[in-house]
C-alpha cells in the first residue's frame, strides 16, 4: 500500500481511522480483562481464603503463558488475518473470564489465570491490522495511538472494577465485576467481526509461504533466530523457579517442567528448520531478503522498555509509600501515572519516528529513558515529592515513546511476516519484565532503577546496528509476480 493523498482526521470514524479506533478498542478490551484480577485480589483472597503465597502465584501465572502465546498469535494473524484472529481472541477472552469468575477453589483460579495469559497476546494482532491500513509515513503515529490507547485497559480495570465489586456487594462482588468484563469481550467479538476488513479494497493481504516458524532469508539468520528463542524458554524456566520457591510445586514437578521446556525448544527448532530448509540449498533472491538483526534489535529494545514498564508499575506504589510515607491511595495514584502516560508517549514516539527517522529517533528516545532511570535511582526521602513525581513522569514519557518507536519499525521489516515479528518482539517485552522483576527481588529500589538504566543504555547502543527501513520492500503476489511496497 503506497502513500495516500487522503489525510483524514485521526479523530474521525471513517475510512482507516475507523479501523484504528475499532482495533485499539479491541486491544483495550483484552487488557481490561487480562488485568481485571489485579485490583480485586484482596476481595478474591478474602472470598476464597487464599494465602499470600497463593495470591503471588496468581500474579506469576497471569503472565507465564503470554510469552509463547504472542509467538503463536503472530503466526495465526499472518495466516488467517487480523479480523478473524482478533474476533476469535475476544471470544476466547470472554470464556476464560467467565471461567475465572466462576472458580470456587484456588486450583481452578490458578488454571484460569494461567490460561488467561493467552489474552495478553491480543496486542500483536492489531499491529498487523494497522500496518495494512496506514501508509508508511503515518504508520508510526497510528501504531502509537493503537498501543497507547489499548494500554489504558489495565488502568480502567484498576479504577472501575473495585467500585463495581462494591456495588454488587458480598463475597461474590468480585465475580460479577470480573464477569462484566467478559460480557464486554463477548459482545465486542461480534461487533469487531462485522465492522472491519483485513485490508482496504483492492489491497493484497500477504501471507507467509509456510507456517510453523518465522521465515528467514539466510543461513546466518537461521542460527541467529534459534539463539533469539532461548531467552523465551529461560524466562519460563525462571517463572517455574519462582513458583517452586513459593513451595507451591515440588522440586520434581519443577524439573519435569524444565525438561518439557527443553523438549519444546528442540521441537520448535525442528519446525523452524522445516520452514527454512530451502535456504540451505537455494539462496533467497536479494530483493526478497530481510535482515533478521532488525528483529533482534527491536526485541531487545522492547524488552527494556515495555519490560521495564511492567516491572516498575508493579513496585512504584510501594516505593512511594516507603520512601515518602504518603497515604496508600496517593501512592497508588503515583504508580498509575507511570503507565497512564502511554496515552501520550506511545503516539508521540510513533510521530517522532515518522517525522525524524526510525533509527535515530529510537536511539535518542532510549537514551532519554536511560538518563531518566539514572535520575530515578537517586530519588530518596530528602527529595521534594513534586520533583520526584516530575522525574518519574519524564522518565515514563521517554520509556513509552521508545516503545512506540519500536512498533513504528516492526511493520516495516517484512510485511507478510509482521504478525510473527510483532509476536516475537512483544514476547520480549514480557521476558524483560521477568528479568527486571527477578533483579528487583534481590536488590534495593535504587539499584533496580539503575539496572534498568544500564539495560536501556545497552539497547540504545544496539540501535546503531539497526538499518533504516529502505524506500520499499518486495513481496510475492499469489500469481508469483513481485510487488514493491512503499515503506518510505
Amino acid at each position: 500500500m503506497g502513500s495516500s493523498s487522503v489525510r483524514e482526521n485521526f479523530l474521525s470514524f471513517t475510512g482507516r481511522s475507523k479501523i484504528l479506533h475499532m482495533t485499539w478498542f479491541a486491544f483495550f478490551v483484552t487488557f481490561l480483562v487480562w488485568f481485571s484480577h489485579a485490583p480485586l485480589l484482596l476481595a478474591i483472597q478474602q472470598s476464597l481464603g487464599l494465602t499470600d503465597q497463593e495470591i503471588k502465584t496468581l500474579l506469576i501465572l497471569n503472565v507465564a503463558l503470554t510469552i509463547p502465546a504472542r509467538i503463536v498469535t503472530g503466526m495465526l494473524v499472518d495466516v488467517y488475518g487480523p479480523r478473524k484472529t482478533y474476533s476469535a481472541m475476544l471470544l476466547m477472552t470472554s470464556l476464560l473470564c467467565f471461567f475465572f469468575a466462576a472458580a470456587q477453589t484456588f486450583e481452578v483460579l490458578a488454571l484460569a489465570r494461567f490460561l488467561m495469559g493467552f489474552v495478553g497476546a491480543g496486542f500483536v494482532i492489531g499491529i498487523r491490522m494497522i500496518s495494512e491500513w496506514y501508509p508508511a509515513e503515518r504508520l508510526g503515529l497510528a501504531e502509537g495511538i493503537y498501543k497507547g490507547m489499548g494500554n489504558v485497559g489495565s488502568a480502567v480495570a484498576a479504577v472501575s472494577l473495585p467500585t463495581l465489586a462494591v456495588m454488587f456487594g458480598g463475597d461474590d462482588g468480585w465475580r460479577y465485576a470480573t464477569a462484566i468484563t467478559g460480557v464486554i469481550a463477548l459482545v465486542y467479538a461480534f461487533i469487531y467481526y462485522v465492522s472491519v476488513t483485513d485490508t482496504p479494497i483492492g489491497s493484497t493481504y500477504f501471507k507467509p509461504n509456510k507456517s510453523g516458524g518465522l521465515e528467514v532469508t539466510s543461513k546466518r539468520d537461521f542460527y541467529f533466530y534459534l539463539l533469539l528463542n532461548i531467552p523465551m524458554y529461560a524466562a519460563l524456566a525462571v517463572l517455574t523457579w519462582k513458583v517452586a520457591g513459593l513451595a507451591l510445586i515440588s522440586a520434581l514437578t519443577a524439573n519435569i517442567i524444565y525438561a518439557v521446556l527443553g523438549a519444546i525448544y528442540v521441537f520448535q527448532t525442528r519446525q523452524i528448520y522445516n520452514v527454512n530448509k530451502e535456504i540451505f540449498v537455494t539462496p533467497v533472491d536479494e530483493i526478497l531478503q530481510y535482515n533478521f538483526k532488525q528483529v533482534a534489535v527491536l526485541s531487545l529494545a522492547y524488552a527494556v522498555t515495555f519490560g521495564a514498564e511492567l516491572a516498575v508499575v508493579s513496585m512504584l506504589p510501594l516505593f512511594f509509600l516507603q520512601t515518602f510515607l504518603v497515604p496508600v491511595s496517593l501512592a497508588g495514584i503515583f504508580g498509575a501515572c507511570f503507565a497512564a502516560t502511554d496515552v501520550v508517549s506511545c503516539p508521540s514516539g510513533g510521530w517522532i519516528s515518522d517525522k525524524y527517522g526510525r533509527k535515530k529517533s529510537l536511539g535518542i528516545l532510549l537514551a532519554g529513558a536511560a538518563v531518566g532511570f539514572c535520575a530515578m535511582s537517586q530519588i530518596n526521602a530528602d527529595w521534594p515529592i513534586p520533583l520526584a513525581v516530575a522525574v518519574m513522569m519524564i522518565c515514563s514519557f521517554f520509556l513509552g515513546s521508545a516503545a512506540g518507536g519500536v512498533f513504528a519499525i516492526v511493520p516495516l521489516v517484512k510485511r507478510r511476516l509482521t504478525g510473527q515479528i510483532a509476536g516475537m518482539v512483544g514476547a520480549y517485552g514480557n521476558i524483560g519484565a521477568v528479568l527486571f522483576l527477578t533483579i528487583f527481588s534481590f536488590v534495593s529500589s535504587s539499584t533496580f532503577f539503575l539496572s534498568i538504566a544500564v539495560g536501556i543504555a545497552v539497547a540504545a547502543i544496539a540501535t546503531l546496528f539497526l538499518d533504516e527501513p529502505k524506500g520499499a520492500m518486495a513481496e510475492v503476489l499469489p500469481d508469483g509476480t513481485v510487488q514493491m511496497i512503499d515503506v518510505h
